[in-house]
Parts: structure tokens; C-alpha cells; sequence
């Protein structure tokens, strides 16, 4: 969080109360009083912008996931501008999959893993999608296909 004091940043407490109603327009305000300051945040990309104002209850941007794989559900905890790659890797500590064989898929589309919560629209109480990559699970069944096949061979170590 920064915050920055500056005549050019900030609100003159003469300038609320020269409105119509009186000054009340400070008062008004979520917070009481026209204190004038701003509290600005850097965002992921770079840009400065003024802080959004959160709920007494929730966290410093945390929000809670509701992850669907296709027999059961996670609710995952995590910051609201984290990456979808990021969410892998957490995701991979719950389900042992590889995050390099997940895809992920919210609202219908499958997001990347640079890509980043907030900016594609995730909120608190969201719920994701977390399928196992067809190709990877291919490569798993031919490779124990293959294994199996090669135990009955006289050159495998297990066969007598």
C-alpha cells in the first residue's frame, strides 16, 4: 500500500464545504470527516491507482476458491492477485497432479497460467475448474501398458 500526501492528491477540506448543503458532504463520506487523504496501491502491472475500500470481514485481498476436479471439491485460500500458476502450484499440493498437468478452466475458458486472478474476474466465492491434461494422462497409460508388457519379458529383472 502507499500513500502519498500532496496537494494535487489530495481533497481540501474548503472545497466539501462549499457545496450546497453545507459541508455535510464530508461527513457523509464512509470514514466521518474530510480528512483529504488518498491511499493509492501499485497493481501487478505497474499501475498506480487508488485503493478500493474493503469489508470489515474479508481479508487483505484474500479471496476463497471453490475447486472442482471431477470427484471432489477444494476450497482453496489465496490472494486475489495471484496467477492462475500460482493456483497450480497450491492446487498441486492438494491433488498430487504436476501443476504441468492441470488446465484450468473458469468461466468456460481455459486460462494460462501468467494470467491473473483479478484481471479475468475471479472473486471471493468463485468456483474453478481443475481437469487433468488429456495428452499427459495418455502418456501415463501408454507407459504402464508398456511396463506391464515388459514384466513378462526374459530380459525384465522381476522375471524368473
Amino acid at each position: 500500500m502507499l500513500k502519498l500526501r500532496s496537494k494535487r492528491f489530495s481533497r481540501s477540506n474548503s472545497k466539501l464545504g462549499s457545496g450546497a448543503n453545507g459541508g455535510s458532504v464530508g461527513r457523509a463520506r464512509k470514514g466521518g470527516g474530510g480528512g483529504g487523504e488518498i491511499k493509492w496501491e501499485l497493481r501487478p502491472g505497474g499501475m498506480l491507482v487508488q485503493k478500493r475500500e474493503t469489508g470489515e470481514g474479508e481479508g487483505e485481498g484474500l479471496i476463497t476458491l471453490r475447486v472442482s476436479t471431477v470427484s471432489q471439491w477444494h476450497n482453496i485460500t489465496i490472494q486475489a492477485t495471484s496467477t492462475f500458476g500460482e493456483l497450480k502450484i497450491i492446487l498441486s499440493l492438494v491433488t498430487s497432479l504436476e501443476p504441468r498437468e492441470q488446465r484450468l478452466l473458469f468461466k468456460g475458458k481455459e486460462r494460462e497460467d501468467c494470467e491473473y486472478l483479478h484481471m479475468v474476474g475471479v472473486t471471493d466465492k468463485d468456483k474453478v475448474l481443475l481437469l487433468e491434461d488429456p495428452a499427459i494422462k495418455e502418456r501415463k497409460l501408454l507407459g504402464l501398458s508398456r511396463v506391464q508388457a515388459n514384466i513378462g519379458s526374459p530380459y525384465h529383472p522381476i522375471s524368473v
